[in-house]
């Protein structure tokens, strides 16, 4: 277990705070049993795997799930892959680089960030569950896992030449990265005539909430267009329906989208009326 702090003042760093680490986890070995070959797409499986399962030991303690953050992701990978080449377990790399050195050169505004490593010899299919059971296992790395402090983690895999898999879940406090969402309500229609009707959409959204740091919901944009054609705006609102007239003749499509106070957005949301 690594962990590292900063605090931040408004303009200057105020300090840094070094946590002493604990020994580093290590899940109890067995011989690796028949199973399929190691492949690329199994250890990012298995990184998925790991971020899902962390995900259900938080959520069994009422803890807002982490969310993936691909430079983290792609960081952990790194670390586990270091490891795996040099078959050793440690949070220091050869060339003497930790995780948090990592974490600045890949240039994110960060708060607070703690790494937990394993190593076993499982086979494949069992080996993500037996790390988070050795990590869970352990107070100190079950204290990142579980913590309120973080909002963001990445995981990586590898294997070494002599078998042995190698994880790394690096754990971080930084600023909100994860858009907001929207999706639509309702949509109610009421005819105004032979060639028109009267179309009311209704949608909703709010900031995906985070363990620590979510920025708040801003604004929603929504767009509509005749089926098939160019995109026209409506421009961005606060508001949660609209009403329109439109002729009966052409099918249209709406689409919403939410931002968020740090200037995320999130996915687009579309919806086929038909007139």
């Amino acid at each position: 277990m690594l962990t590292k702090t900063r605090r931040l003042i408004p303009v200057l760093l105020a300090g840094v705070l070094l946590v002493p680490l604990a020994g580093p986890a290590m899940a109890e070995t067995i011989v690796r049993g028949t199973s399929e070959p190691v492949t690329d797409a199994v250890l990012r499986q298995a990184e998925v795997d790991l971020v899902t399962l962390t995900n259900r030991k938080r959520a069994a303690r009422d803890l807002v799930a982490l969310r993936i953050d691909p430079d983290l992701m792609s960081i952990a990978r790194d670390r586990a892959e270091v490891m795996a080449a040099n078959d050793v377990m440690s949070h220091t790399e050869p060339n003497g680089q930790k995780v948090f050195d990592r974490i600045r050169a890949a240039g994110l505004t960060w708060y607070a960030a703690g790494e937990i490593i394993a190593w076993n010899n499982y086979p494949m299919e069992y080996s993500p569950a037996e790390a988070i059971s050795a990590w869970m296992a352990s107070p100190g790395h079950k204290a990142i896992m579980i913590s309120t402090g973080y909002n963001y983690v990445g995981f990586g895999a590898a294997e070494s030449a002599t078998g042995k898999m190698y994880y790394a879940g690096v754990f971080v406090k930084e600023r909100d990265e994860t858009g907001a969402w929207a999706k639509f309500r309702t949509i109610s229609k009421q005819s105004v005539s032979a060639a028109k009707v009267r179309v009311t959409i209704r949608w909703s959204g709010a900031d995906t909430r985070l363990q620590v740091l979510t920025a708040g919901f801003r604004y929603f944009e929504v767009q509509r267009r005749r089926v098939g054609g160019t995109w026209h705006s409506w421009g961005t609102t606060t508001a949660t329906s609209r009403s329109v007239t439109w002729l009966r003749a052409y099918d249209r499509e709406v689409r919403v989208r939410a931002r968020d106070k740090a200037g995320n957005w999130g996915s687009w949301r579309v919806i086929h009326i038909n007139l």
